[in-house]
Order: C-alpha cells, then structure tokens, then sequence
C-alpha cells in the first residue's frame, strides 16, 4: 500500500445526481488508504448534486464542495488546484460521469512514482444501459467511431503523448500554466502538448482504466462532438498542428454533406454521402448480427453522429462562428 498524504482527486460535476453519490462511495476508501482529500467542483447543479454532496461533506471532512463559476472542466480543476494544491504533490482527476475500480487511485499513484511520469493517464471502456447508450457505447469503443485511438482500446503500459486525464504531478500542471480555461472540449490534448512541449512526460496506465457512461440520447451525443470538434480546432490553431489521419477521414464528413445538398445539380454529388452512411449503418447492422443484439444496429447511426457533430463543429470554430454556449 502506497504511504502519501500529498494527493488531491478532483471531481469536476454538473447535474450528476445520478452518479456522485455512488462514485463519492467507491473513492472515498481509497482517499483514506491514501490520506487524499476530495474535492468536488461543482458548476452550479440544479439537480440534487449540491445536496448529495454536502450530505457526505457532512459525515466526511475529507470531502470538501467548492464552486465552479465557470461551469467548465477545465476552470474546476484549475481552481482545485489553487485552493488546495499547496504542499500537494498529485493530483487526480476524476469524471462524475465515469466508473472507476476501487484500486484506480492506488494503481495511478504506483505506477506515477515507478516510472516517474509527470502524468499518468488511462484507456477508457465506455458502457451503456439503454438502446440509445448502448449503441453509442458500441459506436465509441469501435474504430469506426473514435479512429482507433489508445486511450480507447488499452495499453500494456507505454510512454505516449495524449491519454484520458487520470494523474498529474502539481508542479508540472502549476509549470505550463494549467488548462487552458478557454477549451471548454479538448482541453485535456491541449494541455498534453504544452506538457510534452516542456520536456515531460506521460505514462498510459497497463495496470487500470476507467469507463465511461455516454450520452443517453442522440441529440445529447451530438452537442458533446461539436463541442470536441471545435476543441480539436482550437487546437489546431493555437499550436499550429496538423490532425491526424484518424482525424482528416471524419473531417470530411460536414464538407461531404454540403457537397451532397447540391446533388439536384448532378446525382453524382451526393455519392460520398451515400458510401459514407452506408459503410456506418452496415457497421452497425453487421455488430448487431454479431452480438445478437438488434438494438446494436442503432451503433451505425451513433456513429453518424458523431462524424458529423465533430466535423461540423471543426469546421465552425475554423471559420471563426460563435458557439452557442459552454458545456460542463
């Protein structure tokens, strides 16, 4: 068991009446095992947050509430960190909308002080209850949906340069200025490329992950990749990088659907359109098949969405539109 008292886990929230209660309950053994505190930021919930959450600040004075006026992940643990960070050697970031093995803390913490990563992040599994969820679950494990990237398909342990935020040492997040408050999306690969940039380095986890409970309808997964979009964007703008391949193929994909509203000029040009939902939707009909699940066809057009939501939102922020709003 690993002996430290410098840590704090940070809980970003937003209206998550459904999970903190639970996920407060699965962290709080390990913070006393760790002698870590938990600080949860909250964006101003109108649900029953505020109350879950005070109701364990009243039992546990490990457990601290504290206000995040700017309602966006990035503001929250940037604030954490100013408030409680000193003397702090760790901190560990924590999704309300995720689920986590009772050792995640445990295992971060060893395996940061056996490498001596400066971070330490994770693969995700993303799980879902309902037809709708579970599709879309289906649709962001698969390379179809997220290109195939680590973080969402595991790693025995290696050196890389963008994961899923789990572990950062304080001083390095305190040395390249913290998350950039304007990202309210993306801020976490933003972040990774000033650390890397700055001469540290970053360990995905071998030894856990987390999972990741995903938008329960479509209308919901589609406001969170045009908000990504216009995150991966920002990025590309502000560092001047290039995005992947995995990256350029959905790219295409709003451009592909201007092309096609033009198809009463010629059928032809809504051909890329058309080999585009096809190859999602027999994606889709063929897991179905697969599991033997036939809500899992519903994969396919999560899929849809997600290209599209990603690409739209992309190319939006490229061009200079105003979003319509911050999402926590």
């Amino acid at each position: 068991m690993i002996e430290t008292s410098s840590t704090i886990i940070v809980i970003p929230c937003l209206n998550e009446e459904r999970h903190i209660g639970g996920l407060l309950g699965r962290l709080r053994p390990a913070a006393r095992r760790l002698g870590a505190r938990i600080v949860v930021a909250d964006g101003g919930s109108r649900d029953a947050t505020r109350a879950i959450v005070s109701g364990v600040v009243a039992q546990d004075d490990n457990v601290v509430l504290i206000d995040n006026p700017a309602r966006i992940q990035s503001a929250a643990i940037n604030r954490a960190v100013e408030l409680f960070g000193d003397g702090v050697d760790y901190l560990i970031r924590i999704d309300a909308h995720g689920g986590y093995p009772d050792d995640y803390c445990d295992r971060l913490l060893e395996e940061a002080l056996e490498t001596g990563a400066d971070s330490v992040v994770v693969s995700m599994l993303t799980e879902g209850t309902g037809t709708v969820q579970q599709a879309a679950a289906a649709a962001q494990n698969s390379k179809l949906g997220t290109g195939g990237s680590k973080h969402r398909h595991g790693s025995a342990g290696e050196w890389v340069d963008h994961g899923h935020h789990a572990l950062i040492r304080i001083a390095a997040f305190r040395d390249v200025g913290g998350y950039d408050e304007s990202f309210s999306h993306n801020e976490d690969a933003e972040f990774d490329h000033r650390l890397r940039q700055a001469g540290y380095r970053i360990w995905m986890s071998g030894s856990t992950r987390m999972t990741y409970f995903p938008r329960a309808s479509l209308a919901g997964l589609f406001r969170q990749y045009l908000g990504y979009g216009r995150g991966r964007a920002k990025n590309v703008l502000k560092h001047r990088v290039i995005p992947k391949l995995r990256q350029m193929v959905p790219l295409m994909v709003a451009p592909t659907a201007l092309l096609a509203s033009l198809a009463v000029v010629h059928w032809i040009l809504a051909v890329p359109l058309l080999v585009w939902a096809a190859i999602c939707l027999s994606y889709g009909a063929a897991l179905a098949l697969r599991e033997s699940r036939p809500g899992l066809a519903l994969a396919g057009v999560s899929a849809m969405v997600m290209h599209f939501a990603w690409s739209l939102g992309f190319w939006l922020q490229l061009l200079g539109m105003p979003a319509g709003g911050r999402t926590a």
